[in-house]
């Protein structure tokens, strides 16, 4: 079962060798979303493919390429309001291709209808692009055409998606103010250690006093400074390199989320919020008619691969007539709440609709946990960068203390 993937796809550059004409071999370069977009491109220029890849160069080790990411929430937004209006599909989406001003989007959407007007279905079309549509996405528009409600699936997906983003908004805008704090006490700290003790260390050579032990201490960092500057300042930029560099590297980064999971409090929400995502995309999937085994083997992707494991053992109990509620709950794939809600939705018949109300609920959870843990969080943390300066700037001052109650 492929993974889910994200919801948006970096264009970038590709090399191709072609044919032009019976004889001669070509290379090209295009900017394409993936290698399939990129062949179709050439194809519409009258090329024939003979290989493709993607370039290679020091861009590519940038997080951000300065590229067209394939927006698929608005794609969804607009077809969405396009098949309410009335358009027929194709209509819709020629409409869509039309307005789009980035080339590598417009090739991608004007492909797809070239797809539905050879006789594919949309579900086919999109699947020629993993790496832009999800295979819950995919999925989701399979069921739509059994049942004919492509528009209502859409709206389900609108829905989905704009609620995962919000929860994230507020996850990442309780984050702003803390991190801001950090550098600029970070910054502050720098500019004592690197700057002003270096300063004070001169006038202190000449006291010929007693120091009191940290006050050495620090004022021998400033020695240390003031003479090898140079090193001290390329050996910490090598360090923040090295460690920039060990957490984008993916096993540093599973050893990190490994260990916060581990971590009272944080561990526990962390699996919150991963279930609050797998109980939506499963809600909305049964909600479009997909059958339940299907739905949470597709929605497997988007649980933390700690909870795989526990959802695979679960599907295969429900596969063989278990309940719901039951299966998941023995691999504790639920809350308190989750079980009865579950419960319910069972005797109900309305699984679907009973799973999306157990994200809703989870989500605005997790927002009422994040609120207050920065809440708490926030005030500790400037207590703690003040506590900081502060002990730099008294230890830099505590000799000129002594020295003037020495002279009283």
């Amino acid at each position: 079962m492929p993974q889910f993937r994200g919801m948006h796809a970096i264009a970038m550059n590709y090399d191709l060798k072609a044919l032009r004409s019976s004889t001669d071999i070509v290379s090209i370069t295009l900017d394409a979303l993936d290698e399939r977009d990129a062949i179709a491109q050439a194809k519409s220029k009258g090329y024939v493919v003979l290989s493709a890849r993607p370039q290679r160069s020091w861009r590519a080790l940038l997080p951000y390429k300065g590229k067209a990411a394939f927006p698929l929430l608005l794609f969804s937004q607009e077809l969405l309001v396009l098949l309410d209006a009335g358009l027929p599909l194709t209509e819709a989406l020629d409409a869509l291709a039309e307005k789009e001003r980035t080339e590598s989007i417009r090739n991608v959407i004007v492909q797809i209808c070239a797809d539905l007007r050879e006789g594919q279905t949309l579900s086919m079309a999109l699947q020629r692009y993993p790496a832009i549509f999800p295979p819950i996405y995919v999925a989701t528009v399979r069921a739509s055409e059994t049942t004919g409600d492509l528009s209502h699936s859409m709206a389900r997906y609108v829905a989905y998606q704009s609620r995962l983003d919000l929860v994230k908004d507020k996850v990442a805008s309780a984050s702003i103010y803390p991190l801001l704090l950090i550098t600029v006490g970070g910054l502050v700290c720098l500019f004592l250690m690197f700057y002003v003790v270096p300063s004070f260390t001169r006038i202190y050579e000449d006291l010929g006093s007693n120091l009191p032990v940290f006050s050495v201490w620090l004022l021998r960092w400033g020695k240390l400074l003031e003479t090898h500057s140079a090193l001290v300042l390329s050996t910490l930029l090598l360090i923040v390199a090295l460690v920039a560099y060990a957490l984008k590297a993916p096993a540093s980064r599973r050893w990190l989320d490994h260990k916060l999971w581990q971590v009272p409090g944080i561990g526990e929400r962390i699996r919150t919020y991963h279930l609050a995502r797998f109980y939506r995309m499963v809600g909305m999937l049964l909600r479009g008619g997909t059958p339940i085994v299907s739905a949470l083997n597709m929605a497997s992707g988007l649980l933390h691969p700690i909870l795989r494991p526990p959802l695979a053992q679960a599907t295969a109990s429900i596969s063989e007539g278990r309940s719901i509620s039951q299966s998941l709950d023995q691999v504790r794939l639920t809350t308190p709440v989750a079980l009865r809600m579950l419960a319910i939705g069972e005797r109900s018949g309305a699984m679907g609709d009973m799973m999306e109300r157990i994200a809703v609920f989870h989500d605005e959870e997790v927002a009422r946990w994040v609120d207050r843990f920065m809440r708490l969080f926030e005030p500790l943390l400037m207590a703690v960068i003040g506590l900081v300066i502060g002990a730099i700037v008294i230890l830099m001052y505590l000799p000129i203390f002594e020295l003037a109650g020495s002279i009283q």
